[in-house]
């Protein structure tokens, strides 16, 4: 198919200039290694742009279609199609030595590795390319940055919703045009590097029950077992491994695969063998019990204290939930504060390892902090006495501490501070050093204005779009209306704005309108880095702060706990995502802690700011962002989290930074990392 569209030829791009194969699948479900394919469709497009190739099929799954309201596909009308094993040859010849590129890619990338898995085949995909994580390094002035969103914006037809040919088809446009907007802004393609996956061995193991109560702490010498109590086993035992976990499992306790500090009791007839869990309990200190006795008190297991529901807790009742500081958020848009009063986040940071970097709690004014229905568009500057309201500005140059301190001031005037290049920045300031930054030749061409360091100390004294700094090449005291954020043109094409958080900002996030899903995101974002490798992870944590088991603890090498509640999504080589659906998160999860580290000598100082979001859904508009700016000498920063507030699930932007790396944030949360 040619699309006959002034964006169609790309064939000038020659950075961008890629054999890629574009898919779009149809599944049962949304979980890859459970659910199935029900019909994909491959579109190929050379290095100019142009089409040169395309199939599409129905797939026989040989299970339940799912959600036949989404995708339409009932199991009458798939009975009579092939199987995929029976068409994967000629899906893999054309995905060789292409870039596969999908809308929200590691979902269709997921599947297909594990339908090529089924079929005994090898998924012939080394790279892959995700519009959506492209386009939200674009930021194009577009309600969400959704398939079809994204279709009305950019002008690609659209016929039938979730037919994957035609979304395969208008994919095909969303990519032309967004190739052409990245090379406008001069943004390195987020390419993702893809592991051979041959077999199923990289699925998650099935979930483990979650126990449903705390953990008392240590069993005491001639004392009961209690609920809740972490139990390790080790070397031979009389009776059956199972039979012991089952038994175990029954009466309450928490059977861990590993020992850590947080243990219980080992369980072992032999106490001195030197296995590693022995060695570990002898270090800890943990307790150690035979069999024998073991079993003898597992006839009489103490009642322990169940894990606070959801609906349990400070704040459940009025809607009202209260905060360190005397402030209180208040359901329904208004905080019950008085002033210009702020709210401090009733959450406290994570178990500090040693050599901890201090994090003030930095308060977000109320009306900020309360829960709203859906981000909204900032008021104009005149009405708020914020002079930056609407305004996104870019930093370049400076040292670290001088470029987040800058940070800092341009929210503190109601702006957000931008770490990349994109359709949204409105104002660039140029700090010394700042310079040599590729992205400042573009300033001219774009028509952003570029301001010197003093500009932040009054930025109401020049017009938008004015500065004393301006770029050579762009006229002073003028601005493009694409730029410019008091012009008409722009205001009726932008999106509406998330909220901006500072450092420990918290919102409540709005509870879902029926039958809506309950999947929320949590999105690092950096500047691309050639030094440094940056890993994105997760920890689901109960009410002490404590992983349930170690699987809780999701990160590069596990990248899904063994529900499939959390899940890290790699978007490209300087944007991670954390994907956590909160409504099926077991009642004693409190809090999801979302954290980064950096492998290698290079410190946060090095790496400069990360921008988080959190965002609803699948290419949503977000809810809220943050820029997180560490000191100078931390390699783990403690980003965001998720977490409960009596019937309340609430956004936190953390920023606390750490000089350890990361195995000791693990241990502090319960996870037994290996030395």
């Amino acid at each position: 198919m040619t699309l006959s569209s002034p964006w169609r030829d790309v064939s000038g791009l020659r950075d961008y200039a890629f054999d890629w194969a574009l898919v779009d699948v149809e599944t049962s479900g949304v979980i890859a290694r459970r659910d199935r394919v029900l019909s994909v469709a491959v579109v190929t497009i050379g290095p100019d742009g142009e089409q040169t190739g395309e199939f599409s099929t129905l797939l026989n799954p040989g299970c339940d279609p799912g959600p036949v309201h989404v995708h339409g596909l009932t199991a009458e009308r798939l009975l009579g199609a092939p199987t995929f094993e029976q068409v994967a040859g000629r899906i893999g010849a054309l995905l060789q030595d292409r870039v596969l590129v999908a809308h929200n890619a590691q979902f269709d990338y997921d599947f297909l590795a594990h339908e090529f898995a089924r079929a005994r085949l090898y998924l012939p995909v080394s790279q892959r390319l995700c519009t959506l994580a492209l386009n939200r390094q674009v930021d194009p002035p577009a309600a969400d940055m959704k398939l079809g969103t994204l279709a009305a914006h950019y002008g690609v037809p659209q016929t039938r919703a979730h037919d994957a040919l035609d979304d395969t088809r208008v994919l095909a446009g969303i990519l032309r045009a967004t190739l052409r907007e990245a090379a406008r802004l001069d943004l390195p393609l987020p390419l993702v590097a893809c592991p051979p996956r041959q077999d199923v061995q990289f699925a998650p193991q099935p979930p483990k029950t979650p126990c449903a109560y705390r953990n008392p702490g240590r069993a005491e010498a001639g004392g009961p077992l209690v609920q809740g109590m972490k139990i390790a086993i080790t070397g031979e035992t009389a009776t059956s491994r199972a039979e012991l976990v089952a038994r175990s499992v029954a009466a309450g306790l928490n059977v861990m695969s590993s020992v850590s500090r947080h243990t219980s009791a080992l369980v072992t007839n032999e106490a001195g063998s030197g296995s590693a869990k022995a060695r570990r309990a002898a270090a800890e200190g943990v307790p150690v019990i035979d069999e024998h006795t073991f079993l003898r008190l597992l006839s009489d297991v103490r009642a322990g204290t169940p894990h606070r529901g959801a609906a349990e807790g400070a704040g459940a009742s009025g809607g009202v939930a209260s905060v360190s500081g005397g402030a209180a958020l208040v359901s329904g848009g208004a905080a019950a504060v008085p002033g210009n009063a702020v709210a401090a986040p009733a959450s406290t940071a994570a178990p500090a390892p040693a050599a901890a970097t201090s994090t003030p709690e930095t308060a977000v004014p109320s009306a900020q902090v309360a829960a709203v229905p859906a981000p909204r568009r900032p008021a104009p500057a005149a009405t708020t006495g914020r002079p930056l309201a609407g305004r996104r500005v870019l930093i370049l140059g400076g040292t670290h501490p001088a470029a987040a301190a800058a940070r800092t001031r341009v929210v503190e005037l109601g702006g957000s501070a931008a770490i990349n290049l994109s359709r949204t920045v409105t104002d660039a300031v140029l700090l010394p050093g700042g310079e040599a930054d590729r992205r400042l030749r573009r300033m001219p061409e774009l028509g952003l204005p570029v301001h010197d360091e003093h500009w932040l100390n009054a930025p109401g004294a020049a017009a938008p779009g004015a500065g004393p700094g301006d770029a050579p090449g762009a006229a002073p005291g003028t601005a493009s209306p694409a730029t410019d954020p008091s012009s008409p043109e722009r205001e009726a094409d932008r999106p509406p704005s998330p909220l901006v958080l500072p450092r420990g900002g918290v919102v409540d996030l709005p509870a879902p309108q029926q039958d809506a899903a309950s999947l929320w995101h949590i999105t690092a974002a950096w500047e691309p880095q050639e030094a440094a490798e940056i890993d994105v992870v997760a920890f689901v944590l109960d009410e002490d702060e404590q992983v349930t088991f170690d699987e809780d603890f999701v990160f590069y090498g596990a990248p899904e706990n063994p529900a499939g509640t959390v899940r890290l999504l790699t978007d490209g080589p300087a944007e991670q995502t954390i994907a956590v659906d909160l409504a099926a998160l077991p009642p004693g999860s409190r809090k999801v802690a979302v954290a980064a580290a950096i492998d290698g000598e290079a410190t946060f100082g090095d790496v400069g700011a990360v921008q988080v979001t959190a965002v609803p859904g699948t290419g949503a508009a977000p809810l809220a962002r943050a820029t997180l700016d560490a000191a100078t000498t931390e390699r783990t920063l403690l980003l965001a989290e998720f977490y409960r507030r009596g019937p309340v699930w609430r956004f936190r932007a953390v920023g606390q930074g750490y000089d350890d790396g990361l195995a000791n944030l693990a241990r502090g949360y319960g996870v037994d990392i290996a030395d």
